[in-house]
């Protein structure tokens, strides 16, 4: 009897990938009738509210399987399954704004800046100021943080500055041979970097057990892993709709904007928030359990793949369907994001961090914040 009950709340804690299913069957028989223009902007923002909300638990359940499999696999795969399923996600959504509505050449730009910015300020920020509190001075592999940092600066500085000072191309494009090298080099890099993190030296990925303050049997991980093909499953059964519903949000997100007059920078850093709310969550909890190494993984790997695969992925889509897009920040943009890398290399010099440094990045962040609103 206990098997069963156990069985039924196994099954019964899936219901977020329940509703948006129904929520996507929904939208196939009456989204006309729901369309923004059709019932005005209070109606939208409800509705707009509606699918964020059922998004945002269905990206949980996304993100509760990967930690699951995590949990199977160790470090530093299970990390690795995490970041990519959110990624995933971050691809599917910013590619159904660019395929939706006016198709702003810049919001693609918008949403991956906000990533960075998001992560390798505010999540490791307060990662870093609750770690900090609760345990004083933490240790973490330096070796590992700075493999992502050497792969990260290139790629970002190339994607995001680089284009704003070429020629070639008018705004901040890129004409269609820096297109074709910028794809098959973020590809490349992220793919070496890859191989080097689960193949060449996984261990540097891994928390230091014979670091001050680390008990060696202490572990973020809280969830009870069922089987593998059981998490691969619910995975991609969450996944999917994500990526189904992700034209239907951006429709709302789009409409929003234009009604209330906010900035265009704010349709992708709400885009940007949903994505990472889980990851940041797991991110915290492992900072408070004293195991920096898996919060460290997290937000750079999360930093790293957003540049290294999201921008391929744009650039590709931009090309197939014709579609504008500029990746070349604005100056202000550019200041924020020297300083972030800047800041982000001094944290990461040493193998221990303490609160002050998460007040620094967290000062950055809401630096970033004041940029969206006032320019």
């Amino acid at each position: 009897m206990a098997s069963e009950r156990s069985g039924k709340d196994l099954y019964f804690a899936e219901w977020p990938i329940a509703l948006i299913w129904l929520t996507y069957v929904m939208f196939l028989f009456i989204g006309d009738a729901l369309k923004p223009e059709y019932i005005g902007t209070v109606a939208s923002g409800v509705v707009l509210g509606g699918i964020f909300l059922v998004m945002l638990a269905t990206v949980f359940r996304v993100v509760h399987h990967a930690e699951c499999l995590a949990e199977i696999f160790g470090e530093p795969f299970g990390t690795l399954i995490l970041t990519l399923s959110v990624i995933g996600i971050e691809v599917a959504l910013i590619t159904a704004v660019m395929l939706t509505g006016d198709g702003t050449p810049t919001l693609a730009r918008d949403t991956m800046f906000s990533v960075l910015m998001i992560v390798l300020n505010g999540l490791v920020g307060l990662s870093l100021l609750i770690g900090g509190i609760k345990h004083g001075f933490q240790s973490f592999n330096l070796t590992g943080a700075n493999a992502y940092l050497v792969v990260l600066l290139p790629v970002a500085i190339t994607s995001l500055v680089l284009p704003s000072f070429t020629l070639s191309a008018p705004g901040g494009g890129l004409s269609p041979l820096q297109t074709g090298f910028q794809i098959v080099m973020s590809l490349l890099l992220y793919g070496i970097f890859l191989a080097y993190q689960t193949l060449g030296k996984p261990e540097i990925f891994r928390q230091p057990q014979d670091a001050p303050n680390i008990p060696a049997a202490t572990s973020s991980h809280t969830h009870e892993a069922q089987s593998v093909p059981f998490h691969v499953i619910g995975l991609v059964l969450a996944m999917l709709p994500l990526v189904l519903m992700s034209k239907k949000l951006a429709v709302y997100v789009d409409f929003g904007i234009v009604q209330v007059g906010a900035p265009v920078a704010l349709g992708g850093f709400l885009v940007a928030v949903m994505i990472l709310t889980p990851e940041a969550m797991a991110a915290f909890d492992a900072a408070k359990e004293n195991q920096l190494q898996r919060a460290v993984n997290i937000c750079l790997g999360s930093a790293l793949a957003t540049i290294g695969l999201t921008v391929p992925a744009v650039l590709t889509a931009s090309s197939i369907y014709g579609l504008p897009i500029e990746l070349g920040l604005d100056g202000p943009e550019i200041v924020i994001l020297a300083l972030t890398l800047a800041v982000s290399i001094v944290t990461f010099v040493g193998a221990r961090t303490n609160a002050l440094q998460g007040v620094v990045h967290l000062a950055a962040f809401l630096t970033f914040v004041v940029l969206i609103f006032d320019h």
